[in-house]
């Protein structure tokens, strides 16, 4: 399902712009939640997740469809051109599967990120610490600000 233009959030903020599905729910560790049934959760990550883990080449899911999952439990892994990194349960109930179209073509990460680049779809509950996308820009100006801090601090000459 094509996102409207009209229901999405443009963000930028220093170097970074994305677009965000009002509709959506996000996580704190930059997955967005897309509701396509009654408690059928479509999960893929954020913009801000895909410019830290760069282009996606290769991932792996380490649960299989109907196990039972929760909140935080690791359930595969994922590897981008700069880093590694785990994936985790962002709702609790029963792991559907994986987006098969995207381990077929792993541009669907970059090209279409909120519609065919997700990566896994849950039966369940986002967890209850899952924000709108208003939360979700607080969080991100946190997140962006922070990384401005660290570059600046780097970037001062030693005494």
């Amino acid at each position: 399902m094509p996102i409207d233009p009209l229901e999405t959030v443009y963000y930028k903020r220093a170097r970074f712009a994305t677009r965000l599905p009002k509709q959506f729910r996000y996580s704190l560790s930059h997955y967005w939640l897309c509701e396509v049934q009654p408690q059928t959760w479509r999960i893929g990550v954020t913009k801000f997740a895909t410019r830290m883990l760069g282009d996606l080449v290769e991932h792996e899911f380490t649960v299989r469809p109907d196990s039972t999952i929760q909140v935080g439990d690791t359930i595969g892994w994922i590897e981008g051109f700069k880093a590694v990194s785990d994936l985790f349960a962002v709702a609790d109930g029963q792991f559907i599967g994986a987006n098969a179209d995207l381990f077929a073509d792993s541009t669907l990460l970059d090209k279409d990120l909120y519609d065919q680049g997700w990566l896994y779809q849950i039966k369940g509950q986002p967890d209850e610490r899952s924000l709108d996308v208003n939360g979700y820009v607080q969080h991100l100006d946190v997140c962006i600000d922070r990384i401005l801090a660290q570059e600046q601090a780097k970037g001062e000459p030693e005494c």
